[in-house]
């Protein structure tokens, strides 16, 4: 007889009418989730053999005879670090009379906006400031602004934190006299605070893996990016194509894709270091990776039909491009396998733990979909500048990785959703250690 009042019979209700088709339904997501993180981490397991045992292109220009007329641009934002990048440039060893420095001013820190002008003013004519009063359409705004104003055939842009070497415009220029076709040349870039915090660590090998890694191969393939700083375009190009998207929070890989969609190519100078500054909070590491996972996933949406299906870029070329703009729907996939995972762990029938058999199996999955931080581990490896690979660094690369870097995962896949949604993200400026240093040495 069923005694509705005994707990007991509740208890084995639920445990026989309710947790088992959960389980199976959050089992059977799990699975599926699995195969696909499994997809992707293979993907990044290959591209990271590839470009470990692809050798240094050797890329071989003619030395400049004709200085063409250069403008560096270097957009900011409440940032005084950017006197410093101006400093940089304005010790090029390039003529004189051949190069302009632009900085596009688009503070609401009146502060900041006059120690610009003070430090412009010193320059004497060297530094040209612009500003539209207004932060409309971002960075790529402000560029698009400053272009304006731009007197030079070549535009170099770069981000307020970095700093490029003495020999960079030469270097970068040299590429554009040996072919009409070549749209862009981008340098690899370096960091200025690898070891300042263990985000600023997992920030720096996560750029590691596209620059030391995935850059050199899309070289290879003749399908390379400009990456957003330490670039230079064609002035006539970017004219052409109609400018950088207004708005856009990758405008760096849209208009490459535009680019290659209109028979230009960018060429990545393996050799040309460009220092520069990495997220060293978690507020500001969340932020930058999620603006990311926006406008790549983003523009790749915008121009999926071509990268998929025209003739433009042979089978190869459409696996890279997809693959790697793509790469951001890693994190949702891993924030789906860590829900699924303990939703059906809580609602599996209880019984006895096999703990041999969910030790292999824990360890088998992280197996599979850790491509990524095998990319990281093998980008380090390669950055001969931060040291050699030791146990402790690995361990410290890998715990960082499972404990922020799956936090990180949650605001990347918000980043992601919202982009295949269609809502609007507003631009989050990233905390630079460059803006906390700087005001105080110049301060006049």
């Amino acid at each position: 007889m069923i005694n509705l009042l005994d707990p007991v019979f509740w208890t084995n209700l639920i445990d026989t009418a309710v947790k088992p088709p959960v389980f199976a339904t959050s089992d059977f997501i799990f699975n599926i989730t699995l195969f696909f993180a499994t997809f992707f981490s293979i993907f990044f397991y290959f591209i990271t053999l590839d470009g470990l045992s692809t050798r240094k292109i050797a890329l071989h220009f003619r030395e400049l005879i004709r200085f063409p007329m250069v403008t560096v641009q270097i957009p900011t934002y409440n940032e005084p670090v950017a006197v410093r990048c101006a400093e940089k440039c304005l010790e090029f060893d390039y003529p004189k009379d051949k190069y302009e420095v632009i900085i596009g001013d688009d503070s609401r820190d009146k502060s900041v906006s006059a120690f610009i002008d003070a430090f412009a003013a010193k320059c004497k004519g060297k530094v040209k400031v612009t500003r539209r009063g207004e932060n409309i359409g971002y960075k790529a705004g402000n560029l698009n602004h400053m272009l304006k104003y731009s007197k030079g055939e070549i535009i170099v842009v770069f981000d307020s934190d970095f700093v490029p070497p003495k020999n960079f415009l030469k270097e970068v220029v040299k590429p554009f006299g040996s072919d009409r076709k070549i749209g862009g040349v981008q340098a690899r870039w370096d960091f200025l605070n690898t070891k300042q915090s263990i985000i600023s660590k997992l920030a720096a090998g996560t750029l590691m893996v596209y620059h030391h890694l995935i850059m050199p191969v899309f070289n290879k393939n003749n399908v390379s990016f400009i990456c957003g700083s330490a670039e230079a375009v064609r002035k006539d190009v970017l004219v052409k194509l109609g400018g950088w998207q207004n708005g856009s929070l990758t405008e760096d890989t849209e208009f490459s894709i535009r680019m290659m969609k209109s028979g230009y190519r960018t060429v990545y100078l393996q050799d040309l270091l460009v220092k520069g500054e990495v997220p060293y909070n978690f507020k500001s590491f969340k932020k930058q990776q999620m603006r990311w996972a926006y406008g790549s996933t983003s523009a790749f949406l915008q121009h999926s039909k071509d990268i998929l299906f025209s003739s433009i870029f042979n089978i190869r070329q459409k696996a890279l491009i997809s693959m790697t703009i793509l790469g951001y729907i890693t994190a949702p996939l891993f924030v789906a396998l860590f829900l699924t995972g303990m939703l059906s762990f809580a609602t599996n029938v209880p019984g006895p733990i096999d703990v041999p058999k969910f030790l292999f199996s824990l360890g088998e999955n992280l197996f599979l979909t850790s491509g990524f931080i095998f990319a990281i581990l093998m980008g380090f490896s390669r950055y001969g500048s931060y040291g050699k690979m030791t146990p402790t660094l690995a361990a410290s690369i890998i715990i960082s990785s499972l404990t922020v870097g799956v936090l990180i995962s949650f605001y990347v896949a918000k980043g992601f959703v919202k982009a295949l949604m269609g809502r609007p993200m507003q631009w989050h400026i990233v905390q630079k250690s460059g803006n906390e240093e700087i005001m105080p040495r110049h301060r006049i």
